[in-house]
């Protein structure tokens, strides 16, 4: 619906037209209304909760469900206790324990008293399971089913019961609460009503336990492309299910999380325009000052060879182009070895597998830089094939190490229990910038290295060596 529409329904005072076009809209994209006209100034906070008060019960709760965090405190200061009450009843247990971990202690204590003491027990359960648990994202309302019911038993419950569950396309089998088995709904209705449950029921169970991490339960909905995943505790009793919706967002709180710690980030939960400047900037500051500190170690080993450079400064021209494509190179493996762990594709058992793969993809890459660069030095340069070589060789060199190193530091991470996105763009590029500064210094007192130190040599210009310990 466009604004100005909006805005005359609403000025006209024409609130039952208003609330027909409302029923015909999808929650979202009432939530995406009033969120964008509110922060565009299209319509102020009396017209958003004039607008919310037009909804139907059912529709506010998803409506409220959907919101950011700070629109619905908005909210919750506008509404009278018997609306945010019937909001409230509406909404699903799982749902409203992510509203209250992510509201002011005193906006909870008045959305826990518009609840029954049913409900809060409920949520006091599940916000007793540590926060990146299966448990705190799961929900408690599911249709379990006897073995001993027939095909009509069951559909006779699902009606009665279904309509209070976020999911009825599966229902599990318990028998004194622990899961033996599961069915679908597509089974129940094509099966003869004098079927028991037993004989249609999957007890092949795909199940995760209450502490199992969020993330791998919701990479296992993926996996198996599961519409809910029933939750055990550690008594192998049917606890709760996760449903995808949620595994749809725990994949992308992780998604972005891992985004935020490759760029050198520290992640944080709220939108980009929802955060302020200071708190973006506190999330970047301290990850540039610890690079920028590690980086001064690359200075200082540079400047070890200072007098070489001072001999021939063309070889300082060389230095920029040899560390950022090193940096770039390390940065690609590294980011495909990151994306391949968190899909399950690579394993830290597959380090030596990805290593020589690494190391092959290395070799045609830097023979096909070295010739290139070379070819720009050679036409540069005054045609100094020596220098073409010797620059060619280095860059062979500096790829292989960059991306040798780019694969294993996130394996290596994850082994150790860090989070593989830590090895990314940023600290890969400093990493191999000092490597790349050390490891230049292994030859200076070796003779004759490459072609062109002898070149260097005869015209007696630097010491053996010298180029290669500049570099």
């Amino acid at each position: 619906m466009e604004y100005d529409v909006l805005l005359s329904m609403l000025e006209k005072r024409e609130f039952k037209e208003l609330k027909d076009e409302l029923e015909n809209m999808h929650p979202v994209d009432i939530v995406e209304m009033l969120e964008d006209g509110l922060e565009y100034g299209k319509i102020d906070k009396r017209q958003m909760i004039l607008l919310f008060r037009l909804l139907a019960k059912e529709e506010a709760a998803e409506v409220f469900t959907d919101m950011t965090s700070d629109t619905r405190e908005v909210l919750i200061n506008a509404l009278t206790d018997s609306e945010l009450e019937e909001v409230m009843e509406e909404m699903y247990v799982d749902d409203t324990v992510d509203v209250l971990e992510e509201m002011p202690a005193n906006v909870v204590d008045r959305l826990l008293m518009a609840t029954d003491e049913e409900t809060r027990q409920k949520i006091n359960a599940l916000l007793n399971y540590p926060e990146d648990s299966a448990g705190s994202i799961m929900n408690i309302d599911y249709i379990s089913l006897n073995k001993e019911m027939t095909v009509a038993d069951a559909i006779l419950k699902i009606r009665q019961v279904g309509i209070n569950k976020e999911t009825i396309y599966t229902c599990y089998v318990t028998e004194k609460k622990k899961l033996i088995g599961v069915v679908d709904v597509k089974d129940i209705l094509t099966s003869g009503e004098s079927r028991k449950i037993e004989e249609i029921m999957d007890e092949n169970v795909i199940y995760a336990k209450t502490l199992d991490d969020q993330e791998e339960v919701a990479e296992t909905i993926r996996k198996y492309g599961l519409i809910a995943i029933p939750i055990i505790d550690h008594e192998m009793c049917m606890v709760g299910i996760v449903t995808v919706d949620d595994a749809m967002f725990v994949l992308q709180d992780e998604a972005t999380e891992d985004i935020s710690i490759m760029a050198g980030v520290s992640p944080s939960e709220g939108s980009y325009f929802g955060t302020s400047v200071f708190r973006h900037a506190k999330n970047r500051s301290l990850w540039l000052m610890l690079l920028m500190l590690s980086a001064t170690v690359t200075g200082e080993i540079l400047g070890r060879y200072e007098s070489a450079m001072a001999v021939m400064p063309v070889l300082i021209t060389f230095i920029p182009m040899l560390m950022g494509t090193g940096g770039n190179c390390g940065s690609q493996s590294s980011t495909l070895v990151i994306r391949g762990i968190a899909v399950g594709e690579i394993e830290f058992k597959d380090i030596f597998r990805v290593i020589f793969k690494e190391v092959r993809i290395a070799l045609v890459v830097s023979l096909i830089l070295a010739m290139v660069n070379g070819l720009r030095i050679y036409i540069m340069y005054d045609q100094d094939v020596m220098l073409a070589v010797a620059i060619g060789i280095t860059m062979i060199a500096v790829v292989v190490m960059a991306k040798t190193i780019g694969c294993v530091l996130p394996l290596a991470a994850k082994k150790i229990g860090l989070d593989p996105a830590i090895m990314a763009a940023p600290l890969i590029t400093t990493i191999l910038d000092t490597r790349f500064k050390y490891d230049s210094g292994i030859f200076p007192d070796r003779n004759c290295v490459f072609p062109y130190l002898r070149y260097i040599d005869r015209k007696k210009t630097m010491y053996n060596g010298a180029f290669w310990s500049g570099l």
